[in-house]
């Protein structure tokens, strides 16, 4: 079944589009697309994996810290304020029904100002809504050539 192109109604998302670009606004490059990223991996949305992550090699993320995104907890290439930005992003992500614990506030808390908590609670909320407006429209990422496996 053909889904509606969500985009071509792209009036309708200038308020999402500007609370995404005020929430980054506050919080370093690089930072704001490991959050992204990273939501966009837990809900599986292929277009802003495909641009996010090109945008974030664009502000000299390494390929190695992409790779090992999803499993940041393990690797030590995160500073603690990333560390602290990504568990805040997935505790919002997937929302558990007791909430978000006191660690992981406390962890952000102590990385980061009360704007910048904002800033990134913001852009939590804008690229989860963007991942469900991708994924739920089946909306597909920019062609590009096709791998071929090893």
């Amino acid at each position: 079944m053909t889904r509606l192109n969500p985009f071509a109604h792209l009036a309708l998302f200038s308020p999402l589009i500007a609370c995404g670009k005020a929430a980054i606004a506050g919080l370093e490059p690089t930072l704001a697309k490991l959050i992204e990223i990273r939501a966009s991996q837990i809900n599986g949305c292929a277009v802003c994996l495909h641009m996010h992550t090109r945008e974030a090699r664009a502000h000299g993320e390494t390929e190695e810290r992409l790779y090992l995104l999803d499993g940041w907890r393990e690797s030590p290439l995160y500073t603690e304020r990333e560390r602290a930005a990504l568990g805040w992003t997935e505790a919002l992500t997937r929302m558990d029904p007791g909430g978000v614990s006191d660690a992981i506030y406390d962890a952000l808390r102590q990385q980061f100002t009360e704007e910048e908590q904002i800033h990134i609670t913001l852009l939590v909320g804008a690229i989860n809504a963007f991942n469900r407006i991708n994924v739920g429209f089946q909306v597909q990422h920019a062609a590009t050539t096709p791998g071929k496996a090893a």
